[in-house]
């Protein structure tokens, strides 16, 4: 077997001596895309930063590629080279173009000309349906807009692994397909994914595997049809429901 893109061996992490993660294991492999789904509090954000070292690990390991990147001795920049992530709140540079917000890593970090930066990044707008908007500020953009942008910022470099956090959640409902759309694109290009998220339909339509989490750690998973459907665990059928009936009130 492959080895897989992402392993997360036994990670533990605590907040002022709360367990956020409690000895969770997960794997994923090349071109595989997991959805995380779960309460607020159950993990999944936390999940997300301690992969891209923006959290440290209290024990366990993570493992990109085979290589260890939670031990201390690794250069936490040049794994972040490695994995690209999006969150809700876009961050997005306000004072830099469409343009210069997504070219600015392939120039500084890659050392790409400014020729080819923009060429790639011409490139990707037009696949996400924004490349009239690469002069543009990002104040001059809508909400589902300034996301897009940031996807095309994260993967401009060709991450081995993309990360999603919530990128819906701040996003007017008549936006969120605009996202959503550009995101099932990524995974027909076989996009290495992990998301987490609160859309249970968005879940459906792009998950390879489905991992329900509960007081930090993964307490159900597997396919979409069967986690949603028929979920084998209480916990994970009262969390459903509740999903449900929130989407109905």
């Amino acid at each position: 077997m492959s080895v897989p893109v992402l392993e997360c061996r036994a990670v533990r992490k605590v907040f002022r001596g709360v367990p956020v993660l409690a000895n969770l294991d997960l794997s994923v492999a090349e071109h595989e895309v997991i959805v995380l789904i779960g309460a607020s509090g159950s993990g999944k954000s936390t999940l997300l930063r301690c992969v891209n070292l923006l959290e440290t690990v209290d024990d366990g390991q993570i493992v990109l590629d085979g290589d260890d990147i939670t031990d201390p001795r690794v250069d936490a920049d040049k794994v972040r080279q490695r994995i690209g992530i999006v969150f809700q709140s876009y961050n997005l540079f306000p004072h830099l173009s469409v343009l210069d917000n997504v070219t600015l890593a392939p120039r500084k970090v890659r050392k790409m000309s400014t020729v080819d930066a923009r060429e790639q990044a011409y490139t990707l707008l037009e696949r996400v349906g924004l490349r009239d908007k690469a002069k543009e500020y990002p104040d001059r953009l809508s909400g589902g807009q300034q996301q897009r942008v940031a996807i095309v910022r994260a993967i401009v470099n060709n991450p081995r692994l993309l990360l999603l956090d919530e990128v819906t959640s701040a996003l007017d409902p008549e936006l969120v397909g605009e996202v959503l759309t550009t995101i099932r694109e990524l995974r027909t290009t076989g996009t290495t994914m992990l998301i987490a998220t609160h859309e249970m339909g968005f879940a459906r339509q792009v998950a390879d595997r489905i991992c329900f989490l509960d007081a930090g750690t993964i307490v159900e998973q597997g396919p979409p049809e069967q986690v949603l459907d028929a979920p084998e665990l209480p916990r994970t059928r009262q969390f459903l429901q509740r999903i449900h009936e929130a989407g109905r009130a």
